[in-house]
């Protein structure tokens, strides 16, 4: 299937519910991606993997990007952590071009990556005190208490991971990552291990940290519901190869948000069979041949 790059038309906004003007209209670009190709060498020849992906996100929102497995949603959110790098483009925050990972983008990835051997405290402590090497200890062990607090965990900072959940595993992991004050969080499926009923927890007291910190946010889901609850905007990706974003559908309902409120309205049901259409329709996977 050729990769096309498909925009909402008017028609399709009205009919949708979608605000015609965006909040961002009249600002400058919090992070840039531009016309950003990612092409692996292998035994076969070039595999390219993203071609002329443009994106532009601004200070504060919420982005979720979602796509088939190899769509190169991961390779896109590791350029702008700076683990992995344009082949050409550029990815820029703030104006500067992204070449290395740095503690204003940290990660939160679905297996947690917490040292064993370690507590939840010293876990957040390690990143603070690699951060923040001059801050006095007081002030250091005054953070990560905080931390844990902000999301739920004080009682449990003398724990290690094999003595948690994977909830709280995941509680000490966002921790962690908002312990520096990032600019961007990035989030790579942090709750697709989870059950339903913690993953529904999680993401109500993400929504309430994000909402006292307001960092800019970019998150991987395979999960749409998921998605129009949390996000701002959802970026949707075309299939693999040579994979770009099809679309960025914004989501218009008032924050702070109620699930039920959310889901009793019909606008809800209308994104989401919008966005499944895209992903099952027009950009199915192709499993003959």
């Amino acid at each position: 299937m050729q990769n096309r790059t498909f925009k909402t038309s008017d028609v399709a906004r009205e009919r949708l519910g979608k605000p015609l003007a965006t909040a961002a209209a009249g600002r400058n670009p919090y992070l840039e991606i531009k016309d950003v190709c990612k092409v692996y060498p292998t035994k076969k020849g070039p595999f390219t993997v993203l071609d002329g992906v443009n994106l532009n996100v601004y200070q504060g929102e919420f982005l979720c990007v979602i796509g088939h497995s190899g769509c190169g949603k991961s390779t896109l959110l590791n350029m702008v952590s700076g683990f992995n790098f344009p082949t050409t483009g550029q990815v820029l925050l703030e104006g500067q071009p992204i070449t290395k990972p740095g503690p204003d983008r940290m990660v939160v990835f679905q297996n947690y990556a917490l040292l064993p051997w370690r507590t939840a405290f010293e876990n957040i402590y390690l990143a603070v005190n690699a951060v923040y090497p001059e801050k006095p200890e007081a002030e250091k062990r005054a953070i990560v208490r905080d931390s844990l607090a902000m999301v739920g965990l004080a009682d449990a900072m003398e724990k290690k991971p094999t003595q948690m959940s994977g909830g709280m595993r995941q509680r000490v992991s966002i921790a962690r990552a908002l312990s520096i004050r990032p600019k961007v969080l990035i989030l790579d499926e942090p709750f697709g291990a989870l059950d339903a009923i913690t993953k529904e927890e999680l993401q109500e007291e993400l929504l309430k940290i994000w909402g006292d910190n307001r960092c800019t946010v970019l998150m991987i889901t395979h999960d749409i519901d998921e998605a129009l609850f949390l996000a701002d905007k959802l970026v949707m990706m075309t299939n693999g190869p040579h994979a770009k974003i099809g679309e960025v559908m914004e989501i218009p309902f008032d924050r702070p948000r109620d699930r039920t409120r959310i889901m009793e309205d019909p606008q809800y049901y209308k994104l989401r069979n919008y966005a499944l259409d895209f992903l099952f329709n027009r950009f199915a996977h192709d499993d003959v041949g």
